[in-house]
């Protein structure tokens, strides 16, 4: 798996839905939801489902572009 180096962290390209809940700060079930609702975008390794990191900052941007035009 593909990671950027910033500094002395190393970040994470492609996420598990996990760790993408994590760094939402919502729960597993709570990031399955946005998922299937098609909030969040992910990508299919094989048998497994990762989350890109950068799906999460579009959802964070819509977010605050939908409640900033509200």
């Amino acid at each position: 798996m593909e990671a950027h180096t910033t500094g002395s962290k190393t970040r994470r390209v492609l996420l598990t839905v996990e760790e993408a809940a994590r760094r939402l700060s919502v729960g597993r079930t709570t990031m399955y939801a946005l998922i299937k609702a098609g909030h969040i975008n992910t990508v299919r390794i094989g048998h497994l489902r990762r989350v890109p990191a950068d799906a999460l900052t579009a959802y964070v941007q819509q977010l605050t572009d939908y409640q900033a035009a509200a």
